[in-house]
């Protein structure tokens, strides 16, 4: 294995690494940082997430930056605000040592006025998200003609997020002569065209196989149904006493239902989603990385830039829309050097996306068992006499009590005293659980699943793939029509020649005036819309309200539905959560007293 110095980095660098603990380089940075060096080629890196693809691309650009000039050598653009901030201050760290070294970030959500500010003081690496990044351009507040360096991060989700058009004009503001190095953890066909359309003969390196999970997480699924999906949550929570995880779900209001539950239910939980202010997002992702809070429920775009190395589970209260993400969220888990495990909650429709998702990971899923009662009780249990068994006993402070103490428990033998500590602390858990039902059994669940009613309507649009349509296309259309505040957007189903999305059935109206009245067109196309049929025995079928087939399709095969189905219920019995408002400074959530396990049951 190689060092930082035989890489070709100058001792001020390598000396921020060590007092950061940075030993020897990982193998995405032993393969970029020579390449950077030593080549003004454009380059390609793909890595896992948590691989160290920061300092793959920053700790060249730092050997290489002419400090006598106080010009923009670097822009390096992030998908996430969040992402942009780590970024921002782990070149920070990295620069430590060198003098006259300046790094500014910029991204939405912060004073533009301060951001620049600091351009004017001078700055040879900018670091920023791509609606700011060209606000600051066309201000004239951020001059990019003397760019060596163009580093393109998680450039798929960049493309994902709809950030294609802000990227033509950063491209516009850079010179040709410039070296674009495009990172990312996957490698969907659009990180190709990025590829085709900015580089010039990139020159390719990969840390493992392209969009491969890593090793040392392990991949496991639960069946449920929409009944159960929340109650399996909490049962897989409960089992692992020491968790600590995000759970990643779909939507915004998903993700506060999901937290809001979590938090009524007791467990230390919180959530992370684009409603919530810069202040609230600083605060929640704080108090995670302290551990102040043990369960993070987030969405997508709000957890990336989220650098916790220690967690132990992520969990997939639903799947993401494109699978390619999955192997965003699975590798969260299992960084530098420990193991983790992702989780998957699926009911009938989802199973066949694990079929794709295991092509991508090249990897299994384990089909798990929802935990019973009496395992959880077990496992909690054992935890806590371990927790006894491993505490030091500090006799100094404690000296002066236990005359008292044993005077008081003299009448109690050694059996009577332990059967007590164990009823003090886990009567709660034994009587919520004491008949706990068997959450494996999805036949009476199933049927009525069936029989409750959807609380979207999916709509058939006329434009897809070849139309250069995407989600966050998609969902920026759909905005632009102005439907109503807040608007809930559903599954989402883009094909080669149409598309699909689900909207909140109470916004059905609406949506179908909407489209009508404004008569929007796509990239020139004229875009129509339909109600489509749901066929509930299967969740495959369909077709459009009046018997259409699109395109003289011979059945309706076009219909088959995505997992959008009902709202989490807040305990195993089924009730409902009260609606709890998203936009609250602090829950404090993180703060509440918490049993050994990290939280606390309340009886019902």
């Amino acid at each position: 294995m190689s060092t930082f110095k035989e890489l070709g980095l100058k001792e001020p660098i390598i000396k921020a690494l060590t007092d950061l603990g940075y030993e020897n380089p990982t193998v995405i940075q032993e393969q970029a940082i020579p390449q950077i060096i030593t080549s003004k080629s454009d380059l390609k890196a793909f890595a896992q997430t948590g691989t160290g693809k920061t300092a793959a691309f920053s700790l060249p650009i730092l050997e290489l930056l002419d400090t006598n000039s106080n010009n923009v050598q670097a822009i390096i653009l992030s998908p996430t605000r969040e992402l942009a901030v780590q970024i921002g201050n782990n070149i920070k760290d990295f620069c430590k040592y060198l003098k006259d070294v300046n790094v500014t970030t910029v991204y939405g959500g912060s004073s533009m006025e301060e951001q620049i500010r600091s351009l004017k003081r001078g700055s040879q690496i900018v670091v920023g998200t791509p609606g700011r990044t060209v606000d600051l351009i066309n201000r004239r507040a951020l001059k990019l003609g003397d760019v060596k360096w163009l580093v393109l991060d998680e450039a798929d989700e960049m493309l994902n997020m709809g950030f294609k058009d802000e990227l033509d004009k950063v491209l516009e503001a850079t010179p040709d002569t410039k070296q674009t190095l495009l990172f990312s953890a996957t490698f969907p066909r659009e990180v190709e065209s990025i590829a085709r359309n900015y580089m010039t003969n990139p020159v390719e390196i990969t840390s493992g196989q392209k969009n491969q999970g890593a090793d040392n997480v392990s991949h496991e699924f639960y069946s449920v149904t929409e009944r159960t999906r929340y109650p399996a949550l909490k049962r897989i929570a409960d089992l692992n006493p020491d968790i600590y995880a995000i759970i990643f779900c779909r939507t915004r209001r998903e993700t506060q239902e999901v937290a809001d539950n979590l938090i009524k239910d007791g467990y230390s939980a919180d959530s992370l989603h684009g409603d919530l202010s810069q202040a609230q997002r600083d605060s929640v992702m704080g108090k995670f990385r302290k551990k102040s809070i043990q369960i993070l429920v987030a969405t997508d775009v709000a957890a990336r830039g989220l650098d916790v190395t220690e967690l132990t589970h992520v969990i997939n209260h639903k799947l993401p829309d494109q699978i390619e993400n999955y192997t965003h969220r699975s590798g969260r888990t299992g960084r530098a050097g420990n193991t983790g495990i992702s989780i998957v909650l699926v009911n009938g429709k989802e199973k066949g996306k694990l079929r794709a998702i295991e092509k991508i990971i090249q990897k299994k899923f384990e089909e798990g068992k929802v935990p019973s009662g009496k395992e959880i009780c077990q496992n909690q249990l054992m935890n806590l006499i371990d927790k006894v068994n491993n505490i030091e006993v500090n006799e100094t402070q404690i000296n002066e009590f236990l005359p008292s103490i044993y005077d008081k428990l003299k009448d109690l033998d050694r059996e009577e005293l332990i059967k007590k500590f164990v009823s003090l602390e886990f009567n709660t858990m034994l009587s919520y659980y004491e008949n706990a039902k068997d959450l494996n059994d999805l036949s009476r669940d199933n049927s009525r699943s069936r029989d409750t009613a959807d609380n979207m309507t999916r709509f058939f649009i006329n434009i897809g793939r070849k139309d250069s349509l995407n989600p966050a296309k998609l969902i920026g259309l759909i905005n632009d029509q102005n439907i109503g505040d807040k608007i809930e957007i559903g599954a989402i189903d883009i094909l080669d020649t149409f598309s699909f999305f689900e909207i909140d059935k109470n916004f059905e109206d609406k949506t179908l005036e909407a489209f009508s009245s404004n008569q929007p067109d796509f990239d020139g196309r004229s875009v129509n819309i339909e109600i489509t049929k749901k066929d509930r025995s299967d969740g495959g079928g369909g077709g459009r309200r009046g018997g259409k087939k699109p395109f003289g399709k011979k059945d309706g095969g076009f219909g088959r539905r995505k997992g959008s189905e009902g709202s989490s219920s807040s305990s195993e019995g089924g009730r409902k959560r009260s609606d709890r408002p998203s936009d609250r400074p602090d829950r404090g959530s993180a703060d509440r007293k918490t049993g050994g396990f990290g939280r606390r049951h309340r009886e019902r």
